[in-house]
């Protein structure tokens, strides 16, 4: 049975980072991509970043580029996704999911298979 459950999240000021992590188990992604999503209180879910296990290629949603960066540890079957430079339009429930099949691919939430049960960030002012 896979599983993927995230850890890190938090209450944090505004300009203060975090660290979320995603352990997997039950199989390894070692050829798929992997991705971090959050929803904010009535809105969709949206992809923050994704990561391709296999090639290190990484996506970003241009709301966090330059403040959130995406990594693995295969070792581990952990995906990480450190964020800095926290804003409050940030706060929201984040889930990591598994399995996408590309990158490109994985900008779209119906391309993954597996998701965790969603960590709460909250970010104050």
């Amino acid at each position: 049975q896979v599983q993927l459950v995230e850890s890190g999240g938090g209450l944090v000021q505004a300009g203060g980072s975090l660290r979320l992590s995603c352990v997997a188990s039950g199989r390894t992604f070692s050829r798929n991509t992997l991705g971090w999503f959050r929803q904010a209180p009535g809105k969709e879910r949206a992809l923050v970043a994704a990561i391709s296990w296999s090639g290190g290629s990484t996506y970003y949603a241009d709301s966090v580029k330059g403040r959130f960066t995406i990594s693995g540890d295969n070792a581990k079957n952990t995906v990480y996704l450190q964020m800095n430079s926290l804003k409050p339009e940030d706060t929201a429930v984040y889930y990591c999911a598994a399995g996408a099949r590309s990158i490109v691919a994985g900008t779209a939430q119906l391309e993954y298979n597996y998701w965790g049960q969603g960590t709460q960030v909250t970010v104050s002012s």
